[in-house]
């Protein structure tokens, strides 16, 4: 189900996570069919790091992967953007990268959509000039937000190990 535009878009709330987040993001995403394109579940210790991270990198850049409150408070996922990692040998060193991860309770919801329009105003207002988005070439409901978005297709390769194909969205956020 996707959002129509007779129903309006979920209210969200984006935050910096914080250390407890780290827990509520491996309760949201421990679920195999959450986290089937990007190789199962995790360890809460990868959360732990990974949060860490993305409070290093508001502070550094003004910008994140913000964690994504529902209009009751609940952690329903997370939005927002980050520099493609340097030491991956593949995808678009350094570019700027959006993204968004909902738990299944969140799905078909317009939550992503919604979180993605706030994370694109957050970003540019932050001076980032172009972002992209790395997105399996079999995850639809990903696709269809970035295409939602107004994102373009701009290439698709193999990700690494040769079995599944990738899709590299962009958008110029200099334009309106």
């Amino acid at each position: 189900m996707t959002t129509s535009p007779t129903r309006p878009l979920p209210a969200v709330t984006l935050r910096v996570p914080t250390h407890e987040d780290a827990h509520a993001w491996h309760g949201v995403f421990d679920d195999p069919d959450v986290m089937e394109f990007l190789g199962g579940p995790a360890e809460l210790s990868s959360y732990v790091e990974f949060t860490a991270r993305q409070r290093m990198h508001d502070a550094q850049l003004g910008y994140c992967l913000w964690t994504l409150l529902d209009e009751e408070g609940a952690v329903v996922g997370f939005t927002g953007a980050q520099p493609w990692p340097r030491e991956k040998e593949w995808g678009p060193v350094g570019e700027i990268e959006i993204g968004w991860r909902l738990g299944r309770s969140a799905w078909g919801q317009g939550y992503a959509y919604a979180a993605a329009l706030a994370t694109l105003e957050r970003v540019r207002g932050a001076g980032v000039p172009r972002v992209v988005a790395m997105i399996d070439d079999t995850n639809t409901r990903s696709i269809a937000v970035a295409e939602r978005l107004g994102m373009t297709l701009a290439d698709r390769f193999p990700l690494p190990g040769g079995t599944r194909q990738a899709r590299r969205y962009e958008l110029d956020l200099a334009r309106p």
